[in-house]
């Protein structure tokens, strides 16, 4: 006998499987919930709604609207175009929308004053909202950064920010904004104090109807770029934002943030970004039980929009799992660039 021969191995021909079912003994079989449509209708735990949603728009002087390149499909928009996109969210039952300046550098200072002055870009276009769209919700922004000469949300001595030198500039933002109109005040600063000194300021000053949604637990995200170049404060930043925003390591520390800013007076608290922090969406509902929101940040619209656009993945189907997600961690609404996109799928099923 040939050498090869007697030394190959020996195999066994398999054939064809058995297609005779074992003996499972099964009484409980989840895949019968999962088998059609309409039981998966009738499980579903969780459902995402237009009531869920708040849509963020960029604001900018002039009467043309620019592209933000690092967040593809959205755009800078004058006033008049803000104004349209209003009336289009109500049209699509969207309860609310966040405005967010584009500041021209000229109006930028080490202080942020222009973010005090009754007739800067924001509050015209708050007024303008009201006067077209009243039965919008309109939140904004109370922070210095996008109004800043270095990018940064507070007052600057040297390299330290000065937190109650910054609160006091944060409070006469704010009841600017609450004289233009605005609904709800949206600290994103992360100085503390600054929830319960706008809570007496406004109290004081006969805007006791004006909500808070307190940016409670913002972390020190790399996810922030594309936001960064939309308002204008990547070009102008100095440093980093570490020694007011969090780190992206603590859990804990989010629970006394947010007991912090309840404590104070917020009527909402948000968490951002939103899909790297489900854990802590899930840890506040479940331990305060209150109003509790998730911004889905630029850099997460960025990343499926980008590999969407490039065909590596169905966009719809990305963007509604992302959002499907923070409701499952226990989120109340989203902030999301996805908003009149979700909106229009949502209403075409109804």
């Amino acid at each position: 006998m040939d050498q090869a021969k007697r030394e190959a191995p020996r195999v066994r021909s398999l054939g064809a499987p058995s297609l005779a079912a074992p003996s499972l003994g099964l009484t409980v079989r989840p895949r019968r919930n999962r088998q059609s449509e309409w039981a998966r209708r009738l499980v579903r735990e969780n459902t995402l709604s237009t009531n869920d949603l708040i849509w963020p728009l960029f604001v900018i002087e002039g009467s043309e609207a620019r592209d933000v390149k690092s967040m593809p499909g959205v755009q800078r928009l004058p006033i008049e175009g803000i104004v349209t996109e209003a009336r289009r969210a109500r049209d699509l039952d969207i309860p609310a929308i966040a405005l967010f300046p584009y500041t021209e550098p000229a109006l930028r200072d080490p202080n942020g004053t222009e973010a005090v002055n009754a007739d800067n870009l924001v509050c015209r276009t708050v007024r303008a909202i009201k006067a077209a769209v009243p039965d919008i919700g309109i939140v904004t922004d109370v922070a210095l950064d996008p109004y800043t000469s270095h990018g940064h949300d507070g007052v600057m001595d040297g390299d330290t920010i000065l937190n109650d030198e910054t609160v006091a500039l944060l409070v006469a933002q704010a009841l600017t904004l609450a004289a233009a109109g605005a609904d709800v005040i949206a600290p994103s600063d992360m100085m503390d104090g600054r929830v319960g000194a706008i809570r007496t300021a406004l109290d004081e000053a006969g805007y006791g109807h004006v909500q808070i949604m307190a940016y409670a637990a913002k972390y020190a995200s790399a996810f922030y770029g594309p936001f960064r170049d939309a308002v204008g404060s990547n070009a102008t930043l100095v440093g980093d934002k570490r020694t007011y925003q969090m780190d992206p390591a603590n859990s804990d520390e989010a629970i006394r943030e947010v007991a912090l800013d309840l404590e104070e007076g917020a009527d909402m608290v948000m968490i951002k970004p939103g899909l790297p922090y489900l854990d802590i969406i899930y840890r506040v509902k479940e331990t305060f039980g209150v109003p509790t929101f998730a911004y889905q940040v630029s850099g997460e619209y960025a990343m499926i929009e980008g590999a969407a656009r490039n065909g590596w993945i169905d966009g719809d189907k990305a963007m509604v799992e992302s959002l499907v997600a923070f409701k499952r961690a226990g989120a109340d609404g989203i902030l999301t660039y996805f908003a009149p996109r979700v909106a229009a799928m949502l209403k075409a099923v109804k």
